[in-house]
């Protein structure tokens, strides 16, 4: 079987098992059967949802005898804080969060998620500071993103 069908077959076997509120983001299958499913939620993902569809879909993968001699290894879990957004659906959940995005000409924005829409997103952000500071809104097409990732603030 292809890594093509084997990514098929996951994803048809992974569909039912997920919530209303969770969405797959992507799955990796590396060379050596390890199998690496990263699932998000609108509400955030809780480690027990993950340990349990990870349960549910290793059991399926094991009875399909998908690898049958059993070699392989399935890690379910929500994408890192480092992991760059991937769906229209995880812009939405980061709204009012810090992005830094990367465009398609390698140029950087950062700030703040103020809109999402189906064709682009606006950000905030300051230039200067105390009374010279001044806050300009930009918006960028998605079609010009090459890599958003949200920034975590201390």
């Amino acid at each position: 079987m292809s890594r093509e069908e084997q990514l098929e077959t996951i994803k048809s076997i992974l569909t039912p098992l997920l919530l209303d509120d969770i969405f797959l983001v992507d799955i990796k299958i590396k060379p050596i059967n390890n199998i690496k499913v990263y699932l998000d939620a609108d509400a955030g993902l809780p480690i027990e949802r993950c340990s349990k569809i990870n349960r549910s879909l290793y059991r399926t993968i094991e009875e399909m005898e998908l690898y049958p001699d059993g070699n392989f290894s399935l890690e379910v879990s929500s994408p890192g804080l480092s992991e760059p957004l991937r769906m229209h659906r995880q812009y939405l959940k980061n709204v009012g969060r810090e992005l830094e995005v990367t465009k398609t000409d390698d140029t950087k924005v950062t700030g703040k998620l103020l809109v999402v829409d189906e064709e682009k997103i606006m950000l905030e952000f300051t230039e200067g500071k105390n009374k010279k500071a001044v806050v300009h809104q930009v918006e960028i097409p998605l079609t010009e993103i090459k890599v958003s990732i949200v920034q975590i603030k201390f």
